[in-house]
C-alpha cells in the first residue's frame, strides 16, 4: 500500500515537474522527464518492485499475475511508453545537435563561422567619416537631429 502511494506521488511529481518545464517551451527536457516519472509507476503495475524485493517466492506469483492480471499488462505498456519517449528525446536531441554544428572527426563540433569586429568594420566605415565624440550623448543627439526631433 506504501509502495504504491510513494511510486504515484513520485509520477505525478515528475509529469508536473514536466509540464512546468514544456510550458517554458523546453519540450525535449520535457519530454525526458515525462519519461522519467512514468517509471516509478510502471514499475510498480508490473510487479517487479516486490519481485527485487523477495526474489525467491514472488517470481511464481508474478508469472501468474503476468498471465491473468490486465494491470500488470497495462504496466508494462506505461513502461514501453516511457521507452518511446525517453528514445524520442534522444534523437531529436541528437538531431538538433547535428543540425546546430558540424562534427568532426574527433567527434567534436565546430561552430559556425562567425565575422568578427575588425573583419566588418572597413566594410561600414567605407561611406561613413569617423567623428570624435564630445560626451555620452552624442550618437543619440545625431539620431534627433537626423529626424528633426
Amino acid at each position: 500500500m506504501l509502495t504504491s502511494t510513494v511510486c504515484v506521488a513520485l509520477s505525478a511529481a515528475g509529469l508536473a515537474i514536466a509540464l512546468l518545464t514544456a510550458y517554458r517551451r523546453r519540450y525535449l527536457a520535457a519530454t525526458r522527464t515525462a519519461a522519467l516519472a512514468l517509471l516509478p509507476v510502471g514499475l510498480y503495475m508490473t510487479g517487479l518492485l516486490t519481485l527485487a524485493r523477495k526474489v525467491g517466492q514472488a517470481v511464481g506469483t508474478w508469472a501468474v499475475d503476468l498471465v491473468f492480471k490486465p494491470s500488470v499488462w497495462l504496466g508494462f505498456g506505461v513502461l514501453a511508453v516511457s521507452a518511446v519517449l525517453f528514445a524520442g528525446a534522444r534523437l531529436a536531441g541528437r538531431r538538433r545537435a547535428r543540425d546546430a554544428g558540424k562534427e568532426t572527426g574527433s567527434g567534436r563540433r565546430e561552430r559556425p563561422a562567425v565575422p568578427t569586429a575588425g573583419a566588418a568594420a572597413p566594410a561600414l566605415a567605407k561611406g561613413r567619416k569617423e567623428e570624435p565624440e564630445s560626451g555620452d550623448f552624442s550618437e543619440i543627439e545625431k539620431i534627433l537631429k537626423r529626424r528633426g526631433i
